[in-house]
């Protein structure tokens, strides 16, 4: 008996006597047995097979068939958006482009989502989550599971265009020296109204969509590099993906696209707009209103906090604060609106929890490989 065994009976001497068995002792010092007490203690359980036993058949299995990795992998996050699924998935299945896996990932939907999908569109893949976890989780998720090389992100309340994924893969194999995608995402409903042709980022650290409420006249249909494409309609490489560990699950949701942008961009990656990508977008349809100022508000704190490298928070300080006290102050001339209370609550709880990003903050800087230079050349003057 082993000396720790040996400690082990002098300390418990009414122990299940397995446990301190000279041989049970050896294999657990080779780190072969789990859990060895629990075991022990439910071994008097076991029983020998009867004089009659006999075992199962052996079965004869057909062997695996072989599946590719698709080249893509379209992510859909979903949380009682059963309305919009047909609409959708008629969509999916009108790409042009073929080699791709649908992940539909359903946060505790309380509505028939998740057996519409199942009995509809049996081809995908379904992730259920068992409680509600947000919309960035369960995009974690849906990544987490993805066998794709090219990582896509789409809204549940969209319709692309037949040959959104086909520019997509256009785009990513064209540009090999960029990580992120973005779509032109137009007005569901006023199909001629741009919603973003590609996020910005202001030297005064907020964030912007590019040719927001435009009418779409082709004056954003040059491929070019913004600062990182909208959630709602995205493809991301999977090795920036996974560089990054995903997009950050404390925002929840709201700006954790910009979030993910601005990293990649601190990583020296880059963003290409892809006019041809298109998709209609029904804005705020799952979410919206008082909810979504609330997460920008607090959320465009953090992102600042968290990426912002310190001789540019130091050059662009007024800028930031000014944009800050701008925001705020316009609330409180509307702070009889709920959406107007609702962002300045999100500004203050930024303030008040900058804590939980420092430390993100060390990590994020610490691998930074963009000069403040260059970076600050992907800023929009504001």
């Amino acid at each position: 008996m082993d000396e720790e065994s040996q400690q082990e009976g002098r300390a418990a001497p009414r122990a299940n006597p397995v446990v301190n068995d000279a041989t049970y002792g050896g294999l657990r010092q080779a780190e072969r047995v789990v859990m060895r007490q629990q075991i022990a203690l439910e071994i008097d359980k076991f029983r020998a097979a009867a004089d009659g036993f006999s075992s199962r058949a052996e079965a004869d299995y057909p062997p695996l068939s072989a599946s590719p990795a698709p080249f893509m992998s379209v992510i859909i996050p979903n949380y009682n958006g059963e309305r919009f699924l047909p609409d959708l998935f008629a969509a999916m299945a009108r790409q042009i482009f073929r080699d791709f896996e649908t992940i539909f990932v359903d946060d505790a939907s309380t509505d028939g989502s998740v057996a519409w999908v199942e009995a509809n569109y049996p081809a995908a893949r379904v992730i259920v989550n068992r409680r509600n976890m947000g919309f960035v989780a369960s995009v974690n998720l849906g990544a987490a599971a993805a066998r794709g090389r090219v990582i896509v992100l789409l809204n549940n309340d969209t319709r692309p265009e037949d040959e959104w994924l086909a520019e997509l893969a256009k785009a990513a194999c064209q540009n090999p020296q960029a990580s992120i995608f973005a779509s032109k995402v137009m007005l569901y409903d006023q199909p001629e109204t741009l919603h973003t042709t590609g996020d910005q980022m202001g030297a005064d650290g907020l964030p912007a969509n590019r040719g927001v409420w435009e009418r779409d006249a082709g004056q954003y249909d040059a491929a070019k590099e913004v600062f990182g494409g909208c959630g709602c309609g995205a493809a991301y490489r999977r090795e920036l993906w996974e560089a990054l560990g995903g997009l950050d699950e404390d925002f929840w949701m709201y700006l954790d696209d910009v979030d993910f942008a601005f990293r990649a961009h601190l990583l020296g990656e880059s963003a290409v707009f892809v006019p041809d990508a298109r998709i209609l977008h029904r804005l705020t349809a799952t979410a919206g209103g008082a909810m979504a100022s609330y997460y920008v508000g607090r959320n465009t704190i953090w992102t600042i906090a968290k990426n912002m490298p310190r001789q540019l928070l130091l050059r662009n300080g007024v800028r930031i604060v000014a944009a800050q006290l701008g925001i705020a102050a316009d609330a409180l001339r509307n702070i009889r609106g709920q959406e107007a209370r609702a962002r300045l609550r999100g500004q203050i709880v930024g303030i008040l929890t900058l804590w939980r990003i420092l430390a993100k903050r060390r990590v994020v800087q610490a691998r930074r490989i963009l000069d403040d230079s260059e970076l600050a050349k992907r800023f929009t003057p504001k």
